[in-house]
């Protein structure tokens, strides 16, 4: 009887694109499945699955005799390099190599006497191929988009930015000219939106740019799936998933996943950990010696990468700003060199400053000492500030940063942009100004009354996000066999 039970399961086979803030929000929904009695599959790559060996232990992917972790090859060359691979060369290859491999997974887990036969896939947006084995085997697919809402539904208005002409840009000068600033106002449930608000990979003067055709390509198979969800709240993004839900398969707002996480009681699920480089536990210590709402937050996420210049003169912002700061410094943060400030920066900041390589941002960001965040815009950065209260700075890097940080700014309410290229004098007014001023102030109180929408009106019991995860696991029937 006891055999029969396990057949019975559901089961559900997650893969995420292998990358770092695609890799949390993933493993945040496994988890939400298993809470609700899914056998799960997660699915890394052989590099990363490597890489969270050396970063959380050699037992740190034993999981849950229903929880387990399999690989598969990215197709890129073998490296050991303790960072994210390039981009484009991972997009290229995902979805051109790994389709086989995936295949045979799937065959493998429904030959195997003491797994559940696959009654499910949820894959990342960007990892489409996978629709073409959910078809074969005729099962449910959930597509995962972890942008926010309004930075997929910018995706998905790319094949229309190339008919009209508007990308790829004529030539380099564009990007200065204040063509950027061209607004677009087409696309459904987005207000005001500028060139410059649509995620950066527009901004190539190459018809044949790998990542525009990916992201178009990508986004556009998305009417493919069952259903798609998102990490994002319907108060949040409202207008936006509303449009969405008129030109897409069932949408549904999941988020924030993070709150969501932390209402599950069982210990085992919640403490599998997903970060690939070690996280420095002494940084909360040193927050807990510091006063309520003191602390600067530098944090530009798993893949920006910033010249020398420009991180020089982030660091003498922060020290003309005179503010204590937390600064999470990864080896590759800097492009082609190690990451090093110069000494006698370290000398003027060692009494305010802490650096470190990385961090448990939900708790960094939880911390009451922490009263400002210096981000990058990536989409978890963003919700896991705006659930913590915390109001943000924004440089945004790449892809739909830019549109999240349009929105936290212009929208939310809870963000102030450095416009320009990282110069010392504006991050010392802003950082100012985000830590005292009135507008920091402002920014402070509109955070907060969205962190309290996120856990009322959201992640509680009969919040739209709650009863939304019970939608996606009853309604798309993610449990069916075949």
């Amino acid at each position: 009887m006891g055999s029969l039970t396990i057949i019975e399961k559901p089961h559900a086979v997650c893969i995420p694109y292998p990358a770092q803030g695609h890799i949390n929000p993933m493993l945040k929904f496994a988890k939400l499945l298993h809470s609700e009695g899914f056998d799960i599959t997660f699915v890394n790559t052989e590099f990363n699955h490597k890489r969270l060996l050396k970063s959380r232990g050699l037992n740190a992917l034993d999981g849950l005799p229903s929880f387990r972790f399999r690989t598969i090859p990215d197709g890129l060359p073998p490296t050991d390099v303790e960072a994210t691979q390039d981009i484009p060369s991972l997009c290229e290859s995902t979805r051109k190599n790994c389709l086989a491999p995936f295949r045979s997974l799937l065959s493998n887990l429904n030959s195997s006497p003491d797994v559940p036969l696959v009654s499910c896939i949820i894959s990342d947006g960007v990892m489409s191929f996978t629709l073409d084995a959910a078809e074969e085997l005729g099962i449910p697919e959930v597509l995962f988009w972890t942008t926010s809402a309004c930075g997929f539904m910018a995706y998905l208005h790319y094949h229309q930015l190339i008919e009209k002409g508007l990308t790829p840009l004529k030539d380099a000068s564009f990007i200065t000219n204040g063509y950027l600033e061209t607004v677009v106002d087409w696309i459904p449930g987005m207000r005001d939106i500028r060139l410059r608000d649509i995620p950066s990979f527009i901004r190539t003067t190459n018809p044949d740019d790998i990542m525009l055709d990916f992201v178009t390509v990508e986004s556009e198979r998305a009417k493919r799936a069952t259903a798609i969800i998102l990490n994002t709240f319907d108060a949040l993004e409202h207008d936006v998933l509303d449009a969405l839900a008129s030109i897409l398969p069932p949408v549904y707002s999941i988020g924030p996943l993070h709150l969501l996480v932390n209402q599950i009681t069982d210990d085992d699920t919640k403490s599998i950990g997903s970060n690939l480089w070690k996280e420095d536990q002494e940084c909360l210590k040193w927050l807990d010696t510091k006063e309520p709402n003191s602390v600067v937050y530098v944090n530009f996420g798993s893949i920006t990468v910033m010249t020398a210049e420009q991180m020089i003169e982030f660091a003498w912002g922060l020290v003309s700003s005179n503010k204590t700061f937390l600064w999470i410094i990864r080896p590759d943060l800097v492009a082609g060199e190690t990451a090093v400030l110069p000494a006698e920066f370290m000398a003027k900041t060692e009494e305010r400053g802490l650096l470190a390589s990385w961090c448990p941002q939900e708790q960094v960001l939880n911390h009451p000492a922490i009263g400002g965040f210096l981000t990058h815009s990536g989409w978890n950065s963003t919700l896991e500030s705006l659930c913590a209260g915390v109001p943000m700075l924004c440089w945004p890097f790449f892809a739909e940063q830019q549109t999240n940080c349009r929105y936290c700014c212009k929208d939310w309410g809870i963000g102030m942009e450095i416009e320009n290229d990282a110069k010392r004098d504006e991050i010392e007014s802003l950082v100012r100004e985000l830590m005292d001023g009135d507008k920091g102030k402002e920014m402070k109180k509109r955070a907060l009354e969205w962190r309290n929408l996120a856990l009322e009106a959201s992640t509680s019991p009969h919040g739209s996000s709650f009863l939304n995860l019970e939608r996606v696991v009853k309604s798309v029937d993610l449990s069916s066999k075949y």
